[in-house]
């Protein structure tokens, strides 16, 4: 893989940046529901009338068929899983909450990991060490760095660890589409793939397991689970290249 990860225009990355505040408020609104008791299809609701009351559109629903705002992904399940009304949070439960915005055509994406009430030590461990891959890699976002440098750290964070790594899912471009090449590894594959410049931007979505690193996709066609059951873990942000420090799009302002 050669050349540079695709940039975007100043235009573009400000429609981006009000996109990504969208995301991180739909953020904020989930953690202050997140409570054992309440249904992923509640969630989801909450979700979808924030998107539009801000101007935006929720980008995933409809995405190659996908119903809903949210992806909703509790304990074992890593990524994708559909909100239900049946799908009812409990005290000790993990649930990864994953959304896009889209304003003005232009796209951003995030997901987190939290934890419903209390949490063993090992789950707060899991995700700890997942959080801390990612900022590792946006810590990479500059010009001049290459795609594997982003990857390599999020390996480099897991091998401390010594944690389950999926290797199926990954990151990927983002912006005028949800979904942009190159796809973001998160680990090395021995190519140093595309140079970042100022203006490219990535979604980066490092996913750490309990147990081992094989997954599997559920019957539903969309809800990915660890082959063993093991809880699992999911954080995401989309970043750009800036002239000084990588610029995350969909961190609230205040943070």
């Amino acid at each position: 893989m050669a050349g540079i990860v695709d940039r975007k225009s100043r235009e573009e990355i400000k429609m981006m940046r009000r996109a990504g505040q969208i995301v991180a408020e739909v953020h904020a609104l989930v953690r202050e529901n997140l409570r054992s008791g309440i249904s992923t299809f509640e969630l989801d609701e909450l979700a979808e009338a924030h998107i539009r009351k801000s101007g935006a559109l929720p980008t995933f629903k409809g995405y190659h068929g996908f119903p809903a705002t949210l992806c909703t992904s509790i304990n074992a399940e890593v990524v994708h899983g559909i909100p239900s009304k049946e799908a009812i949070l409990n005290e000790g439960d993990i649930v990864s909450i994953d959304v896009g915005a889209t304003y003005r055509g232009l796209i951003a994406d995030a997901a987190f990991t939290a934890g419903v009430g209390e949490i063993t030590e090992d789950l707060k461990n899991l995700l700890i060490a997942t959080e801390e891959s990612l900022f590792a890699a946006i810590e990479q976002m500059r010009e001049g760095r290459y795609l594997e440098d982003v990857s390599g750290a999020v390996e480099d964070v897991n091998k401390k660890y010594k944690y389950g790594l999926v290797r199926n899912y990954g990151g990927h471009a983002v912006g005028r589409k949800l979904h942009e090449e190159p796809f973001v590894h998160n680990f090395r594959t021995g190519n140093q793939g595309p140079m970042l410049k100022v203006g490219s931007c990535l979604a980066i979505e490092p996913m750490f397991n309990l147990g081992g690193d094989d997954v599997y996709t559920a019957k539903d066609e969309w809800t990915v689970l660890t082959t063993d059951h093991l809880p699992s873990a999911h954080f995401e942000h989309t970043v750009v290249v800036t002239e000084s420090d990588p610029e995350v799009l969909t961190r609230l302002k205040s943070d």
